[in-house]
C-alpha cells in the first residue's frame, strides 16, 4: 500500500499564535515532527501542509516538504484531502494525518496506525493509550474511548466512559479499563473522501469531536493500544513544561 504522512500546520491558533515555529532545543516544533515522521519506515513519502507564508518559507528552508493549502479548512482531515487531491491525484492508497504540535512523536505510533490497514475492513485507524491516572478519567480534556472486540471503536467522549454504577470514583480504575484517545489518523484515500462530504452531526457538535460525525454515519474506526504518548503543545506553558522536562533529563 502506497502510503503518504501529511502534516496539517497552521499559524493561527487562539491558544497559541504560530507554534509550529517555536524553538524547542535549537529546531523548530514542525521540524522536528517533520524529521520524526521520516523515520516511520512504513510512510513512502512525508509533506507539510500550511496556509501560512513563513510556515511555507521555513519548511523549505529546513530542507522539507510543504504544500500551501486554502486558509478555509476547519480541521486536518479537510487539509489532508486537499493535499492528496490536487496535488497528488489520489495516487496514494492510505493517508495518515500526523499531529503538527508532537515535536516528539514516535515513528513506530506511525506504523501501528498503518499496520492496522492490512485488516481489509479497516477504513479509519487511530492509537488509543491506557489511561494509568483516576483524574485522566475525568478530565474532560482527556478523550475517552471505548474499544469492542476485534479493535473496533464504539465511541469516543469527553465524559468517563464506561460508568461505574455504585462505585466510588477514585475505585473506579481498580474496577476497568479505561483508554484514552491518541489523536493520530489514518484513512484509506477513498474514506477520505467520503467523510469530508459529510455534515457536521449531532454527537459531534455536543462533544466537540469530529471522530464522532465518521461514527454517526456507519464508517469503522479500528485502534490499537500504544504504550507511548506523545507530548502535545497546544499551550505557551506546554512548551515551557517540555523544555524543563528535557532540561532535566
Amino acid at each position: 500500500m502506497k502510503t503518504i504522512g501529511i502534516i496539517p500546520a497552521r499559524y493561527a491558533s487562539t491558544r497559541f499564535p504560530g507554534k509550529p515555529l517555536v524553538d524547542i532545543f535549537g529546531k523548530s516544533m514542525i521540524q522536528r515532527v517533520y524529521e520524526q515522521a521520516l523515520k516511520a519506515e512504513t510512510l513512502d513519502h512525508v509533506i507539510v501542509a500550511t496556509d501560512n507564508q513563513q510556515i511555507f518559507d521555513h519548511v523549505n528552508q529546513f530542507g522539507g516538504e510543504v504544500t500551501m493549502t486554502s486558509n478555509s479548512h476547519n480541521s486536518g482531515t479537510s487539509r489532508c484531502l486537499e493535499v492528496v487531491e490536487k496535488q497528488f491525484n489520489y495516487n496514494f492508497d492510505l493517508v495518515i494525518n500526523i499531529q503538527g504540535d508532537e515535536p516528539f512523536i514516535d515513528p513506530q505510533q506511525i506504523n501501528k496506525v498503518v499496520k492496522l490497514f492490512e485488516d481489509e475492513k479497516t477504513e479509519i485507524a487511530t492509537l488509543v493509550k491506557k489511561i494509568s491516572k483516576t483524574e485522566e478519567i475525568f478530565n474532560p480534556n482527556v478523550v475517552k474511548a471505548i474499544i469492542a472486540k476485534g479493535n473496533k471503536v464504539i465511541y469516543f467522549s469527553r465524559s468517563p466512559v464506561p460508568f461505574f454504577r455504585g462505585v466510588p470514583q477514585d475505585k473506579w480504575i481498580q474496577k476497568g479499563i479505561f483508554y484514552k484517545h491518541i489523536g493520530i489518523y489514518g484513512y484509506r484515500t477513498e474514506i477520505l473522501k467520503k467523510i469530508n462530504s459529510l455534515s457536521e452531526s449531532y454527537l459531534e457538535k455536543a462533544e466537540s469531536l469530529e471522530q464522532l460525525r465518521w461514527l454517526e454515519n456507519g464508517f469503522s474506526i479500528f485502534s490499537t493500544v500504544s504504550d507511548f504518548e506523545g507530548i502535545s503543545i497546544d499551550t505557551p506553558e506546554d512548551l515551557q513544561k517540555v523544555i524543563k522536562t528535557f532540561r532535566n533529563k
